[in-house]
């Protein structure tokens, strides 16, 4: 069975998307998926993920533990099966990279994939203080059991 290969992409890669792979992460364990994250920025490049999300995602029982790269569309674009970006702007971001509209078929966003929760984004936490953090490990947490649902029933 093919594997299935999924990047999560927000801003900086230091919150929300790193985040997205942790719970990603322990969702597919012993499953055929493949998870990474990336930003649309290279500020953080070579950083782990915000300390702030790391322990807050390790009382949640999730390990951030990726370095924070930027995306880059000469690779990225043709390795992953699916690119879910966590806001309108880094999904916009990613639509612009994609010189050629070629790959806009691969573009979601995170939100499309919830099934509990109402949101339109995934909110950046970044300048807010930690309940911005567990609002996003919430949605976070529906949208990846909404992803891997309807990954499942793709592969089936």
């Amino acid at each position: 069975m093919k594997t299935t290969k999924v990047l999560f992409v927000c801003l900086g890669n230091i919150c929300r998307s790193p985040a997205a792979e942790g719970v990603m992460k322990k969702l597919i364990e012993g499953l055929p998926f493949e998870v990474a994250s990336a930003g649309t920025a290279g500020y953080h490049v070579g950083d782990l993920p915000d300390s702030r999300m790391r322990v807050l995602a390790g009382k949640r029982g999730y390990h951030l533990v990726s370095r924070a790269r930027q995306f880059d569309p000469a690779q990225d674009f043709e390795k992953y099966d699916l690119i879910v970006a966590m806001d309108g702007s880094n999904l916009h971001d990613l639509k612009t990279m994609d010189r050629r509209h070629q790959y806009g078929h691969k573009l979601s966003l995170m939100t499309d994939y919830c099934r509990v929760r109402n949101e339109k984004e995934v909110p950046d936490p970044y300048y807010g203080g930690p309940e911005g953090f567990d609002r996003v490990l919430d949605i976070l947490e529906d949208a990846c059991a909404g992803l891997l649902h309807e990954l499942q029933n793709a592969k089936s």
